[in-house]
């Protein structure tokens, strides 16, 4: 091999240069998952040794901030023998019935009326600024409305927590679509694609990211709707739950 010329650098090649962008022998990269979890631990201690902290030593009074041991005990209790007449699993299953079928009602029809929009200028004209209307207003505005309407059984619920899902899945439905690159309609239109085709192959693929980025957001803002509506009109649910024992401080 022919020494290199002064002034120059010689770059490893093959395996050297594999090698060299290895850390050494004796060290380890520190894992990224592991970590993770491990800060993730740290921190959920933490909060735990400083509520036990402040309970243990009255820093609060123990009527704002209880004892973790007396948590638990209030939390075996209701598990064992229910709340008011009904069990805790009772309660938990009304919760989760109505927003999963608030959600899943949102999911077949927003997602579909969120690519129409961003597809179709005319739909998008005479449906988006509907959604637009009503999308900023907090769903507790209307929902004396659908208490009202439906009354103050599941119906007024699920309708109430459709309505909070639905703005955030067909904006981002309608963003998926029309964040899709016009040189790929091309080349899917140029190659004989028909128009369902394209749409098929290209655009809903393409918008599956940010669709599933809206139902992550949906579904908060159905959760936190249900635990408010539980709390304004309801005879059971979590959010029942917590609005009746606050009254009697349990």
């Amino acid at each position: 091999m022919r020494p290199s010329a002064p002034g120059t650098t010689h770059t490893p090649r093959g395996p050297a240069a594999a090698d060299a962008g290895r850390p050494p022998a004796g060290r380890r990269a520190p894992s990224g998952p592991r970590v993770e979890w491990l800060l993730t631990g740290l921190t959920l201690t933490s909060i735990f040794l400083a509520w036990w902290a402040i309970a243990r030593y009255r820093v609060v009074s123990e009527l704002f901030v209880p004892h973790p041991a007396a948590v638990w005990e209030a939390f075996t209790d209701v598990l064992l023998e229910g709340y008011r007449g009904t069990t805790l699993l009772r309660h938990l299953a009304d919760s989760l019935y109505r927003v999963i079928a608030g959600f899943l009602l949102a999911v077949v029809t927003a997602v579909p009326i969120g690519l129409l929009i961003g597809a179709s200028p005319k739909a998008r004209a005479i449906l988006d600024p509907l959604i637009e209307f009503y999308r900023p207003l907090p769903p507790l505005a209307y929902y004396t409305l659908l208490v009202i309407w439906l009354g103050i059984e599941n119906a007024s619920k699920i309708a109430l927590l459709y309505l909070a899902a639905f703005p955030p899945l067909s904006v981002a439905a309608m963003a998926g679509v029309r964040g899709v690159g016009q040189e790929r309609i091309q080349g899917a239109q140029s190659l004989g694609a028909s128009r369902w085709q394209v749409f098929r192959h290209v655009i809903f693929p393409s918008c599956l990211p940010d669709i599933f980025t809206g139902m992550r957001v949906s579904v908060g803002f159905t959760y936190t709707t249900l635990v408010a509506a539980e709390m304004v009109a309801a005879t059971s649910g979590v959010g029942w739950m917590v609005l009746d024992a606050s009254k009697f401080l349990r």
